[in-house]
């Protein structure tokens, strides 16, 4: 297994180009593939399976990360380390659609179809309770997982998910897999790193974090351009269209929520009225309304940090949710 200072990246910014399925791009981590049949199409889903380090005794418990719309199962190379540490078995898995994993032709994408999708792989591995950590849209996910296979989920950890509000319902104006498209195409390094800036970070950057954003702006100037832009258009799409908003008092299992108080995600703010745009993304209280509404629910706080924590200052991170995991 690589080291994490020996993981491969590009923190020059030099303008590297990667294949629609990241090819070109290491992750810290060894990967492996799941190979299934969905909608009629061979699918293939990258995975990390990552034992517990040999440092630490095996506690009997696996963690489930599920990445983020702009992220990768190795953008959480700290977070299974510590886990790894800690005597967790980790898996981290690409979604279809993401990364490593398949970019299909035709695709019905939904938070269901997904989360299938994992429990599969996580079937093909003998896995059958774990804990389910999601950050970002890989927090709906995370939700709609748990909605859907209660009994396998031991405990829920949320980062910064989206969705803690319905868009469409607070007047975000829908755009077309047409419009998402077109935007997607027009995708560059200074984009990614100027949304990355102001949402993710919280307005602070660290060289570190110039290598997520030509993980991503690579698969943009590669030759897989269009089908790594349909894709994203179309989880896009079904991101807007698909909340779990109305469920969280559903969830039955222990559930920890981790909030940067400086983060402002809203799908689609950008082509929002003014008006609507002030009011979209506020964190601070959107972390305090959803842990108010889902029954046994934790919340953590960072005042001072944006949509990634686990990435802006994983030790904090690191160290807040294993305390969270152990405590229960």
């Amino acid at each position: 297994m690589a080291s994490l200072s020996q993981a491969q990246g590009n923190p020059k910014n030099k303008p590297v180009v990667y294949g629609e399925q990241l090819e070109g791009f290491d992750y810290a981590y060894p990967v492996h593939i799941y190979a299934f049949e969905s909608q009629a199409e061979e699918m293939h889903m990258a995975y990390i399976d990552s034992p517990p380090s040999n440092a630490s005794k095996p506690n009997g418990h696996t963690a489930v990360l599920l990445h983020g719309k702009n992220f990768c199962a190795g953008t959480w190379e700290t977070t299974i380390k510590a886990l790894n540490d800690d005597g967790y078995r980790v898996i981290a898995p690409d979604q279809i659609g993401f990364c490593k994993s398949t970019k299909p032709e035709r695709y019905q994408y939904s938070l269901h179809q997904l989360a299938n999708n994992t429990r599969a792989l996580l079937d093909s591995l003998g896995i059958g309770k774990s804990i389910v950590v999601g950050h970002s849209m890989g927090g709906m996910l995370a939700i709609r997982y748990a909605l859907m296979y209660p009994d396998a989920v031991e405990r829920l950890a949320l980062v910064d998910p989206i969705g803690l509000e319905d868009w469409k319902a607070q007047g975000v104006p829908y755009s077309t897999i047409d419009q998402l498209y077109a935007r997607e195409l027009k995708t560059s390094a200074d984009s990614i790193k100027n949304y990355q800036r102001n949402t993710y970070y919280a307005d602070e950057w660290k060289p570190e974090f110039d290598r997520w954003v030509q993980m991503l702006a690579g698969m943009y100037r590669g030759p897989g351009l269009q089908a790594v832009a349909r894709n994203s258009a179309l989880t896009y799409d079904m991101i807007y269209t698909q909340p779990v908003f109305y469920e969280f008092e559903q969830l039955k299992m222990p559930t920890a929520l981790f909030i940067g108080w400086k983060d402002n995600t809203a799908i689609g703010k950008d082509t929002a009225p003014p008006e609507v745009r002030a009011r979209l993304g506020n964190y601070k209280e959107l972390g305090k309304a959803a842990a108010a509404r889902i029954p046994h629910a934790q919340l953590i706080e960072f005042e001072d940090l944006g949509h990634a924590p686990q990435i802006q200052a994983p030790e904090r991170f690191n160290k807040a949710l294993l305390k969270a995991l152990d405590e229960n």
